[in-house]
């Protein structure tokens, strides 16, 4: 069996200008482990090479005129078939909504299109991305779930049939499957990415899936600096440029000519232990040891962030109380009752006989949890950042509103295992800085 690979493109988009590259030739290598992988993996719904080989044309001749649309001009792209696209269907995982064209693009991939990306396909999603698997295999064991419902995401960039796909997180959609393929995953602040056109629970985020974390950051900045973020968010806020490498040893505490602080070295990590009770969890702890060595040895301070503590346990123990019920309440204000699908209509059904006020009591119960949140970060002097390996906190990052990046560094069995951070709401681009130095500095060291 062919070995996932995932073909990151930031850093051969510097060839590109030297012509030494250039997007059409990384768009037939992307097809070629298309080729090789999609029969095994199911990764794509639909996808329109001809059009997808015209536009990286398109690109090759602006990128060789020195008149690139962005760092993303020519970057493949797969889009979650929960999010509408004019030129393919989108039917949502559904046997309800096959072949259905809604003729309009959504927000993200609108603004995708205009700074010069190459929409490849859709990929495969859960079922109105709930809880029926469509099909798709974990690239890495074929026997194993890629994870949900971002499932064709994170197997197609895993694969590297595409540097980067759009995805989206109301649980833990993004940050599960990246862990389970091995690829990057970013879910941003709440309202970070505009989502109009996305036909997924409006309340929580969505995001990107990649082969780095450049191309994530990328990704991410170029969608919101077109389309904005969600009405009544300001959007993703950070510079153009993604994560320098080895900022470990750069990051300095100093203002930039623009008056705004640049991100520094976290001085202290949270470090989540994990579930204790759990057996399959065991086996992690000695890698989490000598993680922790590895950022002591960085001149970084690691602490304790057990989810059962004092300071973390309120707020875990109330997102776990509080999602399923909101998760159920939410189709009803957000959808019609046929959207929950073949498979969820008894979900729909609890939803719809809740009462009218029911789910605003959630949402502002939600609402004061992440204001808590906030609050904490505010008192904070030592910029903490979260890490975690724990299932349940991916819950609890959407629950709360904040920012996570799912690295692929670690492994079990030899089968992929995502290194969860986690930051503060508004604060993407230090998460990225944090997220690269710790990537630095775990490689060195191993």
């Amino acid at each position: 069996m062919t070995i996932p690979q995932a073909i990151p493109f930031f850093s051969t988009a510097a060839n590109f200008a030297v012509s030494s590259d250039t997007p059409r030739e990384f768009l037939e290598r992307c097809l070629a482990r298309l080729e090789a992988f999609e029969p095994g993996v199911g990764a794509f719904v639909c996808h329109d090479i001809a059009a997808a080989r015209t536009a990286a044309n398109r690109s090759t001749a602006r990128w060789r005129d020195g008149r690139p649309l962005s760092p993303i001009d020519g970057m493949p792209l797969g889009i979650k078939d929960i999010i509408e696209t004019a030129d393919m269907p989108t039917e949502q995982g559904s046997p309800l909504f096959v072949g259905w064209h809604s003729g309009r693009d959504a927000a993200s991939v609108a603004a995708l299109r205009e700074a010069g990306a190459v929409i490849l396909g859709k990929v495969v999603t859960k079922e109105f991305a709930a809880t029926e698997p469509r099909g798709t295999r974990n690239p890495w064991d074929r026997e194993r779930t890629p994870g949900g419902s971002s499932s064709g995401s994170a197997a197609a960039v895993a694969c590297g049939m595409v540097p980067a796909a759009l995805g989206t997180q109301v649980v833990g959609s993004i940050l599960r499957p990246a862990s389970f393929c091995g690829c990057v995953g970013f879910k941003p602040s709440v309202g970070g990415i505009n989502r109009g056109g996305s036909y997924d629970y409006f309340s929580q985020s969505c995001g990107v899936l990649a082969a780095s974390l450049e191309d994530a950051w990328l990704v991410a900045v170029n969608i919101a600096a077109r389309a904005g973020g969600d009405p009544g968010y300001p959007g993703l806020q950070g510079p153009s440029e993604p994560p320098r490498r080895n900022v470990l040893a750069r990051w300095r505490c100093c203002k930039r000519p623009d008056g705004r602080t640049p991100p520094q070295r976290p001085r202290r990590l949270r470090v989540g232990s994990g579930a204790p009770r759990q057996g399959r969890y065991r086996a992690r702890r000695p890698t989490c040891r000598s993680r922790c060595r590895c950022y002591r040895a960085g001149d970084c301070r690691c602490g304790s962030a057990d989810p059962h503590d004092q300071r973390l346990g309120r707020p875990l123990a109330a997102q776990h109380l509080l999602r399923p019920r909101r998760q159920q309440a939410e189709p009803s204000g957000a959808r019609p009752a046929c959207a929950g699908g073949i498979h969820d209509l008894g979900r729909v059904w609890r939803g719809h006989r809740r009462p009218a006020t029911q789910p605003r009591g959630l949402c502002s119960a939600r609402d004061a949890l992440r204001r808590r949140d906030y609050t904490r970060r505010a008192r904070s002097r030592s910029g903490r950042a979260r890490l975690d390996r724990q299932p349940g906190l991916q819950c609890a990052v959407s629950m709360l509103g904040i920012p996570a990046v799912s690295l692929p560094l670690l492994s079990i069995d030899g089968l992929p295992l995502g290194l969860q951070i986690a930051g503060f709401v508004g604060e993407d681009a230090r998460l990225f800085a944090v997220a690269a130095a710790i990537r630095d500095l775990l490689r060195a060291a191993h």
